[in-house]
């Protein structure tokens, strides 16, 4: 077996209208496709990357939030690439997101910070 990629990543929201408009308006992803799965009560939210990489958004009702701190067994992060990490910055706080200081990477020497999507999963911007 040989891996070519990460074809997308699925992330399960609490406020489904709330996470939508974080992941389309104020990250500015754009929307690929958009279902309710009525035997789920359940919405299905695709999401594309410049790079082909897509982000589901998922909906479920009654989902339990995510353990984070102290930090849980499991995904840790998303990391998203970013030309200018203090302009990425920028962008979030005038969209009323908090981020993070940014720091440099011990081992590479780039530069990242880290904010939180509205159910505090924490994503990272990453300057390439």
């Amino acid at each position: 077996m040989k891996l070519k990629g990460i074809h997308h990543a699925a992330i399960i929201c609490g406020d489904y209208p709330r996470s939508k408009h974080f992941y389309s308006e104020i990250l500015g992803l754009p929307i690929l496709a958009e279902q309710y799965r009525s035997e789920r009560r359940s919405y299905k939210l695709d999401l594309a990357l410049p790079d082909g990489t897509q982000l589901e958004l998922f909906s479920f009702p009654d989902a339990p939030p995510r353990p984070s701190y102290p930090e849980a067994q499991g995904l840790r992060h998303l990391a998203f690439v970013v030309e200018n990490v203090d302009a990425a910055k920028s962008d979030l706080e005038t969209a009323g997101v908090a981020v993070e200081a940014v720091r440099i990477d011990e081992t590479t020497g780039k530069r990242f910070t880290f904010f939180a999507d509205p159910d505090g999963l924490p994503l990272e911007l990453y300057e390439a």
